[in-house]
């Protein structure tokens, strides 16, 4: 009997151990925000105000500074700087490839890393950002899965990745500029970095409501895609609490080729999978789902492959992104021909789908679709040093 990897291979994460010292208020919704100013001297009458100035200092213009924050008392900024801090994770590195995507490396607390990828194109800006530290799934295709999991990015370390990226693209409007008088440069996220989204569930959430805040980076939810593996028990949830766009790391047609390449398959297979997709549009009120296809050579990329996923997907609001595999050192897959690749998007096309062939980005900056895997696990650093940095 051939050996298959495991669903996930390390499902107990590092826990988040919360430094001692000040509170840093980015990653509160603003419910949190407005109970910890309260717990901490502001008066309860003045907390919805004070919640409504603050949120548009720190997402709408982008200021970590107590003192820039010029509508509020001296005194009360100096109270906020002596119990909070406006912290964003630090760019470690960046790289920029030479189609124009950029590579951040991203350095967290406890020393963890996760990378970050910007890809500008003519009509939006896609930021790419991740949501754990390495990953728990298995699937055979992606460099970041041969990542053991480290830990959970919390609410704060995901908007962060936002905020960094908007510092580093001088996108902040300044003092004196209408809306819309800058450029939008990132117009669009997908939660396709490192990790599973759905299995940090809550920090996702609080970080995606905060992007879609009108009064601070006010992106639309439509703007928003979040990429799953199938953790089916919270596709619904994710639907009902977040209500962004849905993409599916779908991969294989049938529950043999897709237990290899996405083991979670083995917990939820395909036909539960579709089961609670076929509902998330009427739950979230979206328009569709887009179904990820990575087009791995001889493996699931003949035309009874594209048959069969028309005829699987059959009913669901749909477009197919094709993928062509993104090649990294060790990897057990290549990538399928050109014209094996235009012929299936051609089936699917012709059944009535969008079937998009997504043109690689990055490559050269190892920053495409499956390559993100943090340079302190490319040192192979032992998970005992990663621990004592965490304080563990």
């Amino acid at each position: 009997m051939t050996q298959t990897a495991p669903i996930t291979q390390d499902v107990m994460t590092i826990p988040r151990k919360l430094p001692d010292g000040p509170i840093n208020l980015v990653g509160l919704t603003r419910d949190r925000l407005r109970e910890v100013l309260i717990e901490h001297g502001t008066p309860e009458k003045q907390a919805k105000m004070r919640v409504n100035q603050i949120w548009q200092w720190i997402y709408g213009w982008g200021v970590r500074d107590f003192d820039a924050m010029t509508n509020l008392a001296k005194t009360y900024r100096a109270d906020l700087a002596e119990t909070f801090v406006i912290e964003i994770p630090e760019v470690v590195s960046k790289q920029v490839s030479a189609d124009g995507t950029r590579k951040y490396l991203v350095r967290i607390a406890g020393g963890h890393e996760v990378e970050v990828v910007y890809i500008p194109e003519t009509d939006r800006g896609t930021l790419c950002i991740s949501s754990q530290v390495g990953c728990t799934l298995t699937c055979s295709f992606c460099h970041t899965g041969t990542q053991k999991l480290v830990r959970n990015l919390t609410a704060g370390e995901i908007i962060g990745q936002v905020m960094l990226a908007r510092d580093d693209l001088d996108e902040w409007p300044r003092p004196g500029e209408g809306a819309g008088e800058r450029p939008r440069l990132i117009s669009n996220i997908v939660l396709m970095g490192m990790g599973e989204p759905l299995y940090n569930f809550d920090n996702v959430r609080d970080a995606m409501k905060i992007a879609m805040d009108g009064e601070g980076i006010s992106l639309s939810r439509r703007r928003i895609t979040l990429s799953t593996s199938g953790v089916v028990p919270e596709i619904a949830k994710t639907a009902e609490e977040i209500g962004c766009l849905l993409a599916v790391s779908f991969h294989a047609t049938t529950d043999e080729v897709r237990d290899r390449l996405v083991p979670i398959n083995k917990k939820w297979n395909i036909e539960t999978l579709l089961g609670a997709l076929r509902e998330y549009p009427r739950l979230s009120n979206s328009e569709r789902i887009t179904f990820e296809y990575v087009m791995l050579k001889d493996v699931n990329d003949s035309d009874a492959d594209a048959r069969r996923l028309v005829q699987l997907i059959k009913g669901i609001p749909a477009k197919i992104n094709l993928i062509p595999f993104n090649e990294w050192p060790g990897a057990p897959h290549q990538r399928s021909d050109w014209e094996r690749i235009e012929r299936f998007a051609d089936i699917i096309y012709k059944a009535g789908y969008a079937s998009p062939i997504r043109t690689p980005r990055g490559e050269d900056i190892m920053a495409a679709c499956g390559q993100l895997k943090s340079a302190t696990e490319r040192a192979r650093k032992p998970r005992r040093d990663i621990e004592a940095e965490a304080g563990l």
